[in-house]
C-alpha cells in the first residue's frame, strides 16, 4: 500500500493548538504498517475521554474544546483517523474502506493504547467509526455523546443535502478542505483556522481519504458495510449505559438523526439530551466550549466508579 506522510512543517504555529502529537502504529492489514496520531492531555489518572472527528477535519477541530476537558480533571485522548491529520495517508482511494477504517482505529485505541472505561465523544464520521466500536466492544465504552453523527446502514434514505455532499466530493474538480469546513459552520473562521484545515494535505496527491470517504457512507440496503452496521444497532439497542445526544440547531446533513438514538438506545432514555444553539455541523468550531461542559456534566453526573 502507497502511503503519504504530512512533513511536520506543515503543522508549525497552529492556531491555539500547542499539543504535541504521539504516534502509534497498527497493521495496514496490506502486509505493511501505518503511522496514527494522537494528542493525549489531562492527568493519567483522569477519566478517559475520546474525541473522534469526521471528514475532511481532523484533532485540530477539538482545540476549543480540550482546555474545558482538562480544566475538569479529565484524560483527553484526540487521534487523527488514518488519512487525515498528521496520521498516514493511503494514496489510493481503493485503499480505503468503512471496515479498514474500523480496524485500524481499533488497534489504534484497544491493540496500542488499551483504553478502557471510555468516554467517547464523536461527530460526523466520528459516529461512523466510534458506534461501530461500541457496538463491537461495548466493555470499553461507559458514556457516549453524539454529535452531528449516525449509524447508517442504507436501509433509510438520506438526506439530500447528504447526496449533494457525496456527489460534490466524488466529482469537484477542486476540494479545498479548508472551504469545506468553513462551509460547514456558522462563525466566519479565521485565515489561519481555515489554513490549519489545509495544513494535512500538501497537494491532491493527499485527498484521498477526504474524497473517498462520503462514498464509504452506506447509502443502499447491500452496501458492503451494512451488514456490519447493522449488528452494531443490535448491540446499540441494548447498551444501557448513559448516551447523550447533543446536535446543533443548524446542520442539514444530520438534523434530526439525534432522535434516532434516544428512540432505539436504552442508555439514552430519560437523558438530559440537547440542542446547541448556534452551531453548524462541525458544532465544535462554532459551539465547542459549550459542548465541552456538556460532556464534563454527564461525567458529573453519572459517575463510573464509585465516589469515595
Amino acid at each position: 500500500m502507497e502511503t503519504l506522510r504530512t512533513p511536520d512543517e506543515r503543522f508549525a504555529d497552529l492556531p491555539d493548538f500547542p499539543y504535541a502529537p504521539r504516534y502509534v502504529e497498527v497493521d495496514d492489514l496490506d502486509g505493511g504498517r501505518l503511522r496514527v496520531a494522537y494528542v493525549e492531555e489531562g492527568p493519567d489518572d483522569g477519566e478517559t475521554v475520546l474525541l473522534l472527528h469526521g471528514e475532511p477535519s481532523w484533532s485540530f477541530l477539538y482545540r476549543r474544546m480540550i482546555p474545558v476537558l482538562v480544566a475538569a480533571g479529565l484524560r483527553v485522548v484526540v487521534p487523527d483517523l488514518v488519512g487525515f491529520g498528521r496520521s498516514d495517508k493511503p494514496a489510493q482511494q481503493g485503499d480505503h474502506s468503512y471496515a479498514r477504517h474500523v480496524e485500524w482505529l481499533r488497534q489504534a485505541l484497544f491493540d496500542r493504547l488499551d483504553l478502557r472505561e471510555v468516554t467517547l465523544v464523536c461527530q460526523d464520521w466520528g459516529g461512523l467509526l466510534g458506534l461501530r466500536l461500541v457496538g463491537e466492544h461495548p466493555d470499553r465504552f461507559v458514556r457516549v455523546v453524539a454529535a452531528n453523527t449516525g449509524l447508517p446502514t442504507g436501509d433509510h434514505p438520506m438526506s439530500e443535502a447528504f447526496l449533494a455532499w457525496q456527489r460534490f466530493a466524488a466529482t469537484a474538480e477542486r476540494f479545498d478542505v479548508g472551504r469545506v469546513v468553513q462551509n460547514g459552520t456558522v462563525t466566519e473562521l479565521p485565515v489561519d483556522v481555515v489554513a490549519a484545515y489545509d495544513a494535512p494535505f500538501p497537494d491532491d496527491s493527499y485527498k484521498a481519504a477526504a474524497r473517498v470517504f462520503p462514498s464509504l457512507v452506506p447509502t443502499r440496503p447491500d452496501d458492503p458495510a451494512s451488514a456490519a452496521n447493522r449488528a452494531a444497532w443490535e448491540e446499540l439497542t441494548r447498551f444501557g449505559k448513559p448516551f447523550l445526544t447533543a446536535f446543533s440547531d443548524g446542520d442539514p446533513i444530520t438534523g434530526g438523526g439525534d432522535r434516532v438514538f434516544q428512540k432505539l438506545v436504552p442508555g439514552a432514555h430519560g437523558m438530559p439530551h440537547t440542542t446547541l444553539a448556534g452551531g453548524g455541523h462541525f458544532l465544535q468550531e462554532d459551539v465547542g466550549p459549550e459542548l465541552a461542559r456538556v460532556v464534563v456534566d454527564l461525567i458529573a453526573a453519572t459517575p463510573s466508579k464509585p465516589v469515595a
